[in-house]
């Protein structure tokens, strides 16, 4: 860790892009550095997910370099902090008045992991809580934190079919927008579908993020399969029509669901 703390102070110094950075400006950088590390893990590709958690370490230590040069806080401030932070929150492991209470359950480590964190911030107000969750997070994440910081206090549906019927209602108002034909107002009630959407794979515990994204790659392989088919009979999709795509598209469905 300190070479490469050393390496980017010695770039912080000479180098004209690095002398230039600051932590507004690599915040882009810095989040797609996170998502390739994931997309490496979700391809299993240790390889580059070794690569990657190194870029990402180094956005780490720039960023605290930068923070440094500013009179704010060093790399040792941040790892110590996140050290002290692990073990308040493992009282089950690190502490000797909780030794015989051991958490021997994932579900009693969240609980005691969650409880820890709300006495912590015992003194904000249920909306500070909902201002915490990043805003740069991405949006279904985000939507699902929020429901879930507001269940917690009651403000909840009683069921997943209060939440069902919101995405109807919702559904509905969606259309008279666009009847209507007003762009601010489509968006607006676009916004409230997916955020009702949201809200009921929470009640069915479904990650959807991670929903999303499966049926996203389950596009790009039947588009794939698709095109395929398509150019195994010298045919090209950009001169079909819609029923021809339709067809191509229904006998690329048929074609995967054979290899499962």
């Amino acid at each position: 860790m300190k070479r490469l703390y050393d390496i980017v102070s010695v770039l912080r110094k000479k180098c004209p892009w690095d002398m230039e950075q600051t932590h507004e400006s690599l915040r882009g950088a810095m989040i797609e550095e996170i998502y390739e590390a994931v997309d490496a893990i979700d391809r299993g590709d240790l390889a580059n997910l070794r690569e990657e958690l190194g870029d990402i370490t180094l956005h780490v230590v720039f960023h605290s370099n930068l923070a440094s040069e500013n009179g704010e806080f060093e790399l040792k401030d941040v790892l110590n902090e996140e050290c002290e932070k692990m073990i308040r929150r493992h009282p089950h492991v690190f502490s000797a008045e909780n030794k015989d209470k051991k958490a021997k359950t994932v579900d009693k480590v969240l609980e005691k992991w969650e409880n820890i964190k709300s006495k912590e911030h015992s003194t904000e107000t249920i909306s500070a809580k909902l201002h915490d969750v990043p805003r740069a997070l991405p949006s279904l994440m985000r939507s699902f934190k929020l429901q879930k910081r507001a269940a917690k206090v009651g403000f909840d549906w009683d069921d997943k079919t209060g939440a069902l019927d919101k995405i109807l209602e919702e559904f509905d108002e969606l259309k008279d927008a666009i009847s209507e034909g007003s762009a601010e107002h489509m968006e607006e009630e676009l916004g409230d579908l997916l955020f009702s959407v949201v809200n009921v794979s929470r009640f069915l515990s479904i990650n959807p993020e991670l929903a999303l994204k499966a049926s996203a790659d389950k596009f790009v392989k039947r588009f794939s399969k698709m095109e395929e088919i398509a150019s195994n009979n010298h045919l090209k999709l950009e001169e079909m029509d819609v029923e021809q795509l339709e067809l191509l598209w229904q006998k690329a469905k048929e074609d995967l669901s054979k290899q499962l």
